[in-house]
């Protein structure tokens, strides 16, 4: 049986009203009333073991995935506004704030409409940062490139294993965002040049790279501490 939500920004705590380098609007609709419609009981969660929790199967298993992914930007983000690295700039003040509430309502909106179609919702996730010197503006801005870059592969990665058109919709809506996201801070360590589409994200095609969601887990866990596994899609 399926579950409709509806999803709404009412009430949301985030100051979208100030001008935005990036601007919200793009997840503005995706937030404002949209119906999603929600998965098939069968879609739910997998005994796994004891081993962790499990993302779950079919489209539940593709959200939670980018919902841990959110999850883990917005961490970063929040630490990078907490306290701003030394010296930064007005406009890299500004952009990086932006990029802190893009990511918090990415991370709600997904909360939101995973729970509101199962009860196999991901769990809060702990996240760790070795090599990250906040501190450290060269450092914060590898990380943002590395983050943004692989959050964009993930979402054209995964793409393909959505069955729902209005999932798959927002999808594209946010990876559009995360893409922008790429683009800025790109042009932040490079400024003016053509690294904001480089050969190393952009193919021979004109199209941006997707990568499977266990290549994305390989290459982000090194900021998971909260183990999970998607068995469906062969991680963990």
């Amino acid at each position: 049986m399926k579950k409709t939500i509806n999803v709404s920004n009412q009430g949301a705590s985030l100051d979208t009203g100030r001008r935005n380098f990036l601007k919200l609007s793009g997840i503005g609709l995706a937030m404002a009333g949209l119906a999603l419609v929600g998965c098939n009981d069968d879609d739910m969660m997998i005994d796994n073991g004891g081993n962790g929790f499990d993302l779950g199967k079919g489209d539940v298993g593709v959200l939670n995935y980018a919902y841990a992914l959110e999850q883990l930007e917005a961490d970063f983000y929040i630490l990078v506004v907490f306290i701003f690295y030394p010296g930064i700039s007005s406009l890299e003040r500004e952009i990086l704030t932006d990029l802190y509430h893009h990511e918090v309502i990415h991370r709600d909106f997904f909360k939101a409409a995973i729970s509101g179609a199962t009860s196999n919702v991901l769990p809060t996730l702990e996240f760790q940062y070795p090599n990250v010197n906040f501190n450290d503006r060269n450092s914060v801005l590898a990380t943002a490139k590395a983050l943004e870059d692989t959050g964009v592969a993930a979402y054209n990665g995964a793409g393909k294993y959505i069955t729902t058109p209005d999932y798959l919709v927002i999808a594209g809506k946010i990876v559009s965002v995360e893409a922008r996201h790429a683009a800025a801070i790109r042009n932040l360590i490079n400024p003016g040049s053509a690294d904001f589409s480089g050969d190393d994200v952009i193919d021979a095609n004109g199209l941006d790279v997707a990568k499977e969601p266990k290549d994305i887990v390989m290459a982000a866990g090194g900021f998971i501490k909260t183990p999970f596994t998607w068995k469906e899609r062969n991680i963990g």
